[in-house]
């Protein structure tokens, strides 16, 4: 690991295990959310309106395989269940920030049973190195897209089926609208409690180390002959937990749709904490690049701006987080089509304007 990238991964990690109060869900005093832009949520409205007919027209299975128009990128969604847990650790020696433990019920859902690859997010960076349908779509074309990087945005680590890395949650979530407008369904970033139900996939939250290098990547066994370091690696080599979802633990941390903050002392039906602020914002999973004990289910990473350290446009990228070569993100599709104000505020959360 370089000095620098050591520094970041530090600095994050004090970040993630500190000490909070226990209070509600939602920060202490948190900004109103912003002002919905008219012309944005227009093109949303137009969005919903295919998604409600398309989603009368499929007979959904199960689970299912999608391949994005117009390209030759594909992913497969995994069928989650309807399901009450209990969320959160009981452990005395998890951080204090995954108790108190508290009752979650989640309606069903699908997931990416792996992390966003670079062959499909590649699509999104760059219009044309996407198989461009032959008849234009205007809701496709009209969506904001990242800006060209100054950097490999691998970093060397390897492009194809391996994950996509080092995007902000802005640029997650306008994935998520890109990819809702080339399907036809409404896609997002899962919610902190999607994301821990889904991993538990109802066993435990935490595995001992010889059963968790069957099914993740992590700091022991991550290195290769070229990063000595530690590396990711290629998406679905890793066993699949009970669910048929991958790298679920290691490999790159994942992106959630809600704000950091403190768990609630009473039961919730679909908890989400709306963005408000640019950080931090709740990360999940543990990467190839920490020890076994922050690789599990519950543990809880909060974003950084040192994360985009090395950034070398000013004002700093929306769409990039350079020093953060251990994070991914994947996608859920809700069972219900939202309203289209909450397909606009999990597809603009109104904090894309970074401020570091």
């Amino acid at each position: 690991m370089t000095a620098r990238l050591a520094t970041v991964v530090a600095l994050a990690l004090m970040a993630g295990a500190a000490t909070v109060p226990v209070s509600s869900r939602q920060p202490a005093a948190a900004p109103a959310l912003p002002a919905i832009d008219a012309k944005e949520m227009a093109a949303v409205e137009q969005l919903r309106a295919r998604i409600l007919q398309q989603s009368k027209a499929d007979a959904d299975a199960k689970a299912y395989t999608v391949t994005l128009a117009g390209t030759t990128a594909t992913f497969d969604m995994a069928a989650i269940p309807t399901g009450t847990f209990e969320m959160g650790s009981a452990d005395p020696k998890a951080p204090k920030d995954q108790s108190p433990v508290h009752t979650v019920t989640l309606d069903a859902f699908w997931m990416m049973t792996t992390e966003v690859n670079w062959d499909a997010y590649l699509m999104f960076m760059f219009a044309d190195q996407a198989n461009e349908q032959a008849a234009p779509d205007a809701l496709v074309d009209a969506l904001s897209r990242p800006t060209a990087p100054h950097l490999e945005m691998s970093f060397g680590r390897g492009n194809g089926s391996f994950p996509a890395i080092s995007m902000t949650a802005y640029a997650a979530n306008k994935y998520a609208q890109w990819v809702s407008a080339r399907t036809g369904h409404f896609y997002r970033v899962p919610t902190e409690a999607e994301w821990e139900y889904a991993c538990r996939a109802g066993g435990p939250a935490a595995l001992p180390e010889a059963q968790l290098s069957e099914v993740a990547w992590f700091q022991k066994n991550s290195p290769t002959s070229e990063f000595t370091d530690g590396t990711y690696h290629k998406l679905g080599t890793k066993k699949p937990n009970a669910w048929g979802l991958h790298d679920m633990l290691g490999n790159v941390m994942e992106w959630t749709l809600d704000q950091y903050a403190p768990y609630p002392s009473a039961p919730s039906t679909n908890p989400r904490v709306p963005v408000t602020t640019s950080y931090p914002i709740a990360v999940r999973g543990g990467s190839w690049n920490d020890p076994p004990d922050r690789v599990n289910c519950t543990i809880r990473y909060k974003s950084d701006e040192v994360w985009k350290e090395r950034d070398p446009q000013l004002p700093t990228s929306v769409w990039y987080m350079t020093d953060a070569e251990w994070l991914g993100f994947r996608l859920v599709r809700p069972s219900t089509v939202p309203s289209a104000e909450e397909m606009y505020r999990v597809w603009n959360n109104g904090v894309e304007v970074d401020p570091y």
